[in-house]
């Protein structure tokens, strides 16, 4: 520590600038201790001095992931991706505003302006003293732009926004826009995430426990630690370049957050009016007039030099236009108030009990999440996202409303106890695996007849009811057997798709020559326990024949409001679904040479470099992973499929942190990341916990400082 405190005195004397000065300052109220698994965790002794730290750590570790999302957020990626990213840009850039972001940064409390500053401080420190890091395009970081990202998920409210549509209405080329490829639908990994708590009656150790398992993107998070000497000490999952714990634990509470089913993103069909060259929207019995504006999107040429476009874009009360059906224009009305999403992001993770928390949600900044809660006083819960608005239920807001009937507005925000929730439940169990909130606690879950359509559009999904089938009866939970649970090999979706393709086949002709052709196959599977498994057959020949049907019935008329899942078993029939089989088979045979392959040589895990998006090469090592996309049910998730060049599927998504957490007199977990915490294929940390997390095998987090003995690589002020 003298020796560091020389360096940070050293450093302090050379600094050139006043700006290098206070880095230099702040640096030295902070430490950053990196374990042997390169998880930092880092002490300041403010809470603006850890942010200061977490944000120079999380720049360490991978900058170009932080770059990229703030590019995304506010509206800047084309300055680095050219053409191809200006919808995207502009889709941002009809909600984000640097001015009006700079206005409520100076509205900001005095200590959210105090952590905006620190987090800047810290990233362009970072910049300072690694001159050998190029930023593709943000340069100097300022504090109003943390307002721009200041919810964590992994696919906000706006992503609803069809880039294609925009493009079609904006551009004025509706041919170009809407005949874009799209790959299939199969190929998307469902979003979303896994949330289980347990109270203490059915523990071992009579201690609350928490599964925290989101699904996003691999390497969309980092993980590390945040305390300070003013009482902050949290640990989880940290979105590139946020500020706060987005999912994670502290002394006291836990807390997960699963994308929600709540309808908060709606459509108004308005009836434009064109009148002495103005435009002007109908409203009731007034015409009103649209607003108008002038937005710039910069772009990088094909010849490296900068170009704009710019566009006029139109607004209602609702909101920004985006599309255009039957002759409306169509305003999207979302939540949109970053100032008070950053302030709950930030003071949930010092929240200490139910209480508390709650007292935290009464922001009602929270639009695209539930949340499975437990703490140390043995308390779980389930929320509702907080941001509801409230409607007429006479109206279907699942699609396109009326604009100029003043009865669709959105109204005042419901309170809080007016939304699907649960404390305590009789059952000791609570879950969410983005499906509606009416299974999350068995028998004793939310009605849904209490509660208006809008509360929930996702309805029921396979995972819910495996997640039902694990938890239910069970008791003496420990942290290794809800891990135990969180892996469950058990596939809900073709338990019960593929005993009615069985009968498909059995019911053929005894002349038909498909039952020859596929003899083998149905044998495989009719003898299957529905369960993954690296060395199971029958999962590589179900994946890729519910892959096949899935994007068949995707295209399919579901106007009677069948789900993909109730088509393929009722509708599709017979002949689509053993067509699928064939040419699933004939599949599986041009590309691995049978039909009867193991997963595990079908489905890896594989991470080449740092970039965002791999390279996937079936030449180069990768890694088997035992569980499936979590469309057929599997907790565990693995969102994979061929790429250009690939035989093999490989994972961009899915199980991407996975935590347990006993809630007992000091809080202890285990936990995994998906690769490792390290963004740089140099680092040993890049990809050394891979094996791990294919397996499930969690390690042991050093929340503690009598558990990180032993297990330091480094300890070191910012810079030095």
């Amino acid at each position: 520590m003298a020796a560091l405190l020389a360096l940070g005195l050293a450093a302090t004397a050379q600094a050139s600038t006043p700006d290098e000065a206070r880095w230099q300052h702040e640096a030295q109220a902070v430490t950053i201790t990196r374990d042997d698994w390169g998880i930092a965790h880092v002490h300041g002794k403010t809470d603006a001095d850890a942010v200061f730290g977490m944000a120079y750590a999380q720049a360490e570790d991978d900058f170009n992931r932080v770059e990229t999302n703030y590019l995304n957020a506010m509206g800047r990626l084309a300055e680095a991706e050219g053409e191809s990213a200006i919808w995207q840009d502009l889709r941002m850039k009809l909600f984000i505003d640097p001015a009006t972001l700079k206005t409520l940064y100076a509205k900001s409390p005095t200590w959210l302006q105090a952590l905006m500053n620190s987090w800047a401080d810290g990233l362009n420190y970072y910049l300072a003293m690694h001159p050998d890091v190029h930023p593709r395009v943000i340069r100097h970081f300022e504090p109003w732009m943390a307002l721009s990202f200041s919810e964590g998920s992994i696919g906000g409210d706006i992503e609803r926004v069809s880039l294609n549509q925009l493009e079609a209405f904006y551009g004025h080329d509706p041919v170009t826009a809407l005949a874009r490829v799209e790959p299939p639908s199969s190929w998307a990994e469902p979003t979303g995430s896994n949330g289980i708590a347990i109270a203490p009656r059915l523990t071992a150790n009579g201690h609350a426990l928490l599964l925290i398992n989101p699904h996003t993107s691999f390497f969309f998070r980092s993980e590390l630690q945040m305390t300070s000497d003013a009482g902050l000490d949290v640990y989880g999952a940290v979105t590139w370049g946020q500020f706060f714990i987005y999912q994670g634990f502290n002394h006291h509470i836990g807390w997960m957050h699963t994308s929600t089913g709540l309808d908060a993103v709606d459509e108004f069909a308005e009836t434009i009016v064109h009148k002495d060259g103005k435009l002007f929207y109908r409203y009731g019995k007034e015409r009103r007039p649209v607003t108008t504006r002038t937005i710039s999107v910069p772009y990088r040429a094909a010849d490296g030099s900068m170009a704009e476009r710019s566009f006029t874009v139109y607004a209602t009360h609702h909101g920004p236009i985006v599309r255009a059906k039957d002759g409306k224009w169509i305003a999207i009305a979302l939540m949109n108030k970053p100032m008070e999403a950053l302030e709950q992001s930030w003071l949930r993770t010092r929240a200490s009990d139910y209480a508390s928390y709650m007292k935290v949600a009464e922001l009602k900044a929270n639009s695209s999440n539930n949340t499975i809660f437990a703490d140390d006083k043995g308390e779980i819960a389930y929320l509702h996202p907080q941001f509801i608005p409230k409607r007429d239920d006479r109206f279907d807001y699942a699609k396109p409303v009326d604009g100029s009937d003043p009865a669709t507005d959105w109204k005042d925000l419901l309170p809080l106890d007016a939304a699907p929730h649960l404390l305590n439940p009789p059952n000791g169990w609570i879950f969410n695996t983005n499906d509606w909130p009416y299974s999350a606690a068995g028998p004793y879950s939310p009605k849904r007849a209490d509660y208006p359509r809008y509360m929930d559009r996702a309805g029921e999904n396979p995972r819910g009811i495996h997640a039902t089938r694990v938890l239910s009866g069970q008791q003496g939970f420990t942290l290794s057997s809800l891990i135990t649970a969180a892996f469950d090999s058990y596939l809900p979706a073709f338990a019960r798709q593929i005993p009615i393709l069985v009968a498909d086949y059995d019911a053929l002709p005894a002349n038909d020559p498909l039952r020859p052709r596929l003899a083998g196959q149905i044998a495989l599977l009719r003898n299957w326990d529905y369960r993954w498994g690296i060395a199971s057959m029958p999962t590589s020949l179900a994946v890729f024949w519910g892959d096949i049907l899935w994007d068949k019935v995707d295209k399919a008329d579901t106007a009677e409001g069948l789900s993909i899942y109730d088509y393929m078993a009722e509708k599709a029939g017979p002949q689509a679904r053993l067509g699928a089989l064939v040419e699933a088979s004939d599949r599986l045979e041009k590309d691995f040479g049978s039909w009867g392959v193991p997963w595990g040589e079908i489905n890896r895990y594989q991470r080449i470099n740092g970039a965002i998006v791999q390279p996937f090469d079936d030449a180069r090592p990768s890694i088997p992973v035992p569980f499936t996309s979590s469309r057929w049910g599997s907790l565990a998730s693995f969102g994979a499929h061929r790429w250009p060049g690939t035989r093999r599927y490989y994972g961009t998504s899915g199980n991407s942190f996975v935590a347990v957490v006993e809630f007992g007199d000091k809080v202890r977990a285990r936990a995994i990341t998906a690769g490792g915490e390290s963004g740089h294929p140099d680092s040993p940390h890049f990809n050394d916990e891979a094996e791990r997390y294919t397996t499930g095998n969690l390690r042991t987090v050093y929340f503690w400082p009598e558990q990180l003995k032993g297990h330091i690589e480094r300890v070191y002020h910012p810079g030095s």
